[in-house]
């Protein structure tokens, strides 16, 4: 089926955001990964953990700010990567950057995110109250709302990976995709359907917070229930409005569901077998792969690492089962 206008429009967005930002982000390599497989199968690994600030989440935040007037004020809200690469973005464009942070945010996030010069701003309660408050500054003090997910510009710039991937494996069978509010996805879904039809897109949901991959059953954005996850960056609901769920729905191919034992492992297995250390997040989209390899078997497939922003207290005790 030929895609829709608006995902060959944003595939088409991404080659020119790719011209726009090339000089402030790396290309990241894509390695072929160590572990075993059946014969005739490529795993390939595509190291956004190896991008600046440690996440891809730097291109979407380049590619935002990159569109705007330098006197332009710009708020966002995120104690996490997000932060971080528009902190990154801020200072190399010049733009006058506040960040929104929960008052009980961990002193090192906050101490990272100011080392860029970033103003902060401690708001009472958790991370969705933050955020919240930081689109109430976008509304009444002037300020640009820069979205971690719901962006046609921030997607265009996670598009830009796939760009990439397109130039560096031949022939993709598969692209394993961590799912969070589905702005990586959706970037990174959109370019290969336009570009490499063919390519199937597997979205990799943790089974603990699923928002996007139940609103993609139902049609519709839709609460769930948010448990603790490893993939605590995939994290989270979907805006109202997301224009991520739309997008989403026509570019994924299949939606594959993790435990939290399940991305364990996949954590477990890139440390041990690949020598990398890399967030939940990351691994969840190997833990995706592995959940049913016999499927791929034969075929070409690219796992997405999205970042290796880790916390070290968790990671640990998952990666000393090897010591």
């Amino acid at each position: 089926m030929r895609p829709s206008e608006t995902v060959l429009a944003l595939a088409a967005q991404s080659v020119v955001a790719r011209s726009r930002i090339g000089a402030a982000i790396v290309e990241t390599p894509c390695l072929r990964s160590r572990m075993e497989r059946p014969k005739g199968t490529g795993l390939f690994l595509k190291c956004e953990n190896f991008q600046g600030t440690g996440s891809f989440k730097l291109r979407g935040a380049m590619a935002k700010l990159t569109s705007l007037a330098a006197d332009r004020r710009v708020v966002t809200a995120s104690s996490g990567n997000h932060g971080i690469a528009c902190s990154h973005a801020a200072q190399t464009t010049g733009h006058d950057l506040t960040v929104v942070l929960p008052e009980g945010v961990a002193k090192s996030k906050r101490a990272r995110i100011e080392s860029y010069g970033t103003r902060t701003l401690l708001h009472p309660g958790d991370a969705g109250l933050a955020e919240r408050h930081a689109r109430a500054l976008a509304e009444t003090e002037g300020y640009i709302y820069v979205s971690p997910y719901n962006d046609e510009t921030v997607m265009q710039g996670q598009g830009t990976i796939s760009l990439e991937l397109l130039e560096q494996v031949r022939e993709i069978d598969n692209v394993f995709v961590s799912m969070g509010g589905g702005g990586l996805i959706s970037g990174v879904g959109a370019v290969l359907k336009a570009f490499s039809p063919e390519t199937k897109v597997i979205g990799v949901s943790a089974e603990n917070s699923a928002a996007l991959a139940a609103s993609i059953e139902a049609g519709r954005v839709v609460e769930t229930e948010h448990l603790d996850t490893l993939a605590d960056g995939c994290a989270g609901g979907l805006d109202d409005d997301a224009l991520t769920l739309p997008l989403a729905t026509e570019v994924i191919d299949r939606v594959l569901h993790c435990s939290e034992r399940q991305i364990a492992e996949a954590l477990f297995q890139l440390a041990w077998t690949d020598n990398m250390i890399v967030e939940g997040a990351a691994a969840l989209a190997l833990a995706g792969y592995l959940s049913d390899e016999a499927a791929f078997a034969g075929q070409t497939n690219v796992v997405l690492l999205c970042g290796a922003n880790f916390d070290r207290q968790r990671i640990q005790p998952i990666l000393a089962r090897g010591a």
